[in-house]
């Protein structure tokens, strides 16, 4: 699956949003990704989550991503390289595995995410990985909108995405969006609430 072929199921099920947005990071954006829409049908689901587990290098043993956005896509993922799925989840401000979910030391992890803008869930979920005593090897995505192609260099992490998509963001105080009201004022289509960027 290429990167037009994701963009076009993304845009038949109304997936990529354009308008005035309020990210999780606090940032404004003229796009918003609602991948939930995409992977609320099955069949693209599995398609989109087959495509991503060929393009991942590395093996694991666990696929992992941060509730909400990355649940149905963690499944789907494990699914297709025939590993467990798990999810974490956020505790008051601070990410962690619950409902009796657990790494065993020295699994090797990989962490998929919906979207990256920013990466902090994935770095969340990264650090709550190597509490853990298990190894992430690789981070993957449906979207990356971080604008950077290696985002988790720093992490010596391979990282892989189906579609590399440019979209805006601003602070709040520099949004041209903000400035020319003609959109109204931002909304937050997500469930995670925004921080201050």
């Amino acid at each position: 699956m290429n990167q037009e072929q994701v963009l076009k199921q993304l845009r038949e099920t109304s997936a990529m949003l354009e308008g005035h947005f309020l990210l999780s990071s606090g940032r404004h954006s003229d796009r918003y990704f609602q991948c939930a829409l995409v992977l609320s049908h099955p069949r693209r689901a599995q398609e989109l989550a087959q495509a991503l587990a060929v393009k991942v290098q590395q093996t694991c043993d666990v696929v992992v991503g941060p509730a909400l956005g990355a649940v149905v896509l963690s499944y789907e993922m494990a699914r297709a390289l025939n590993v467990r799925s798990l999810f974490t989840e956020r505790a008051g401000t601070k990410m962690e595995l619950r409902r009796g979910f657990r790494f065993e030391p020295g699994e090797r992890v990989l962490v998929v995410e919906d979207v990256l803008t920013t990466g902090g869930s994935v770095r969340e979920v990264l650090e709550v990985v190597r509490a853990a005593g298990a190894s992430p090897v690789a981070v993957a995505s449906i979207i990356n909108r971080s604008g950077d192609s290696k985002p988790f260099q720093a992490e010596d992490l391979a990282f892989t995405a189906l579609a590399e998509v440019k979209a805006q963001a601003w602070l709040p105080e520099e949004c041209p969006l903000c400035k020319s009201g003609r959109l109204g004022p931002a909304i937050k289509p997500g469930s995670r609430p925004a921080v201050r960027a």
